[in-house]
């Protein structure tokens, strides 16, 4: 995969860095920074019961409530250990509102300020629980006030899981569209990616974040995984293997990633769909994306040449910047707003 793609559902995506922040590695951080987006709009959250007896969280954003029952509702997917918190759901959550959307974060099972009840956590392939909160939505359309088009945005982990989602639902989904951001398409490549390079400091974070929060959940003598192994473990490929696929069915990690990653799913698609991925990207290599073969008419992939991972910083000042991926996410998902996923 080349930049100067230009034509067909595999096109150069129009993001344009901010001239000060050109690297792929700032574009990734800063907006994590508490500087970078210091609204914290109001949240509602709602337990959600999920079939198997377990429970998340979701996370509604409170001024939305005011709005019609028939204003469209836009789902948000957090990426790995992220929530309603995470700087890019805040800054959709607020630019959805702005346009007269209603919007909530459903949160992945253990992640955000909440404790789930069953012996498990989430992964890049769990489709069942967004499922289940989308059929919830559409059946009580009327009685939950959220009678609008219902779209739906994913990032990250959380796009490889909308994706995932909407291959195997095909026409069975009562979303109208969607956009998926920076996601892990394939998920070896990406695994691979973070072990080299300054990626591994992303892998460092993240893995004793992962780490600090199955530690809230088990100890050695409760685990259903090697312990000894799971706390050790050096790469995301290791942990999976010890921790994510044996807690979730997977035979290793090689069965979890075949199964997994999104672009297998994604000639299944039949809902119009926007994939928006940076070839600089730091958690995986250009290599993720794949040919329009692989795809159904109905997804379009833009690929930038910058914008790191869910970066995508395209202005403003240092102290202040400006970002992209809402106006874009918004754009894409706007002509369908006004008809039903039906």
């Amino acid at each position: 995969m080349t930049s100067d793609t230009k034509n067909g559902r595999v096109v150069t995506g129009r993001f344009q860095p901010a001239r000060w922040l050109r690297n792929p590695h700032a574009q990734t951080m800063l907006p994590s920074m508490p500087f970078a987006w210091r609204s914290r709009p109001p949240l509602r959250r709602e337990t959600l019961e999920l079939p198997d007896g377990d429970v998340t969280a979701v996370d509604w954003l409170a001024a939305s409530d005011a709005l019609p029952d028939s204003a469209p509702l836009l789902v948000i997917l957090h990426g790995l250990e992220g929530s309603a918190e995470s700087s890019y759901a805040r800054m959709l959550l607020e630019a959805a509102y702005e346009r007269g959307w209603k919007s909530c974060v459903l949160h992945f099972r253990d992640c955000g300020d909440y404790t789930n009840r069953l012996p498990r956590r989430y992964h890049a392939g769990e489709t069942n629980d967004l499922r289940h909160f989308l059929n919830s939505l559409q059946g009580h359309r009327e009685a939950c006030g959220n009678a609008g088009p219902l779209l739906a945005s994913g990032f990250s982990l959380g796009g490889n899981v909308l994706l995932k989602y909407l291959g195997e639902s095909k026409n069975d989904t009562p979303l109208a569209s969607a956009v998926a951001i920076s996601v892990p398409l394939d998920l070896h490549i990406c695994a691979e990616a973070l072990d080299t390079g300054f990626s591994r400091v992303y892998r460092r974070h993240l893995l004793k974040r992962m780490k600090n929060a199955i530690r809230g959940k088990f100890d050695e003598h409760t685990a259903a995984f090697n312990w000894q192994r799971a706390m050790q473990a050096p790469t995301f490929a290791e942990f999976d293997d010890a921790v994510t696929a044996p807690l979730h069915g997977f035979a290793g990690k090689q069965d979890y990633y075949d199964r997994c990653s999104a672009k297998h799913f994604l000639r299944d698609i039949e809902r119009p769909t926007l994939v928006i991925n940076a070839l600089d990207d730091p958690f995986m290599t250009p290599e993720v994306v794949p040919p329009e073969a692989a795809l159904s008419p109905d997804v379009l992939i833009e690929v930038s040449e910058s914008g790191g991972h869910v970066g995508f910083v395209s202005g403003g000042l240092p102290w202040r910047p400006e970002f992209y991926l809402p106006g874009r996410i918004l754009e894409f998902l706007e002509p369908h707003a006004a008809v039903s996923g039906q």
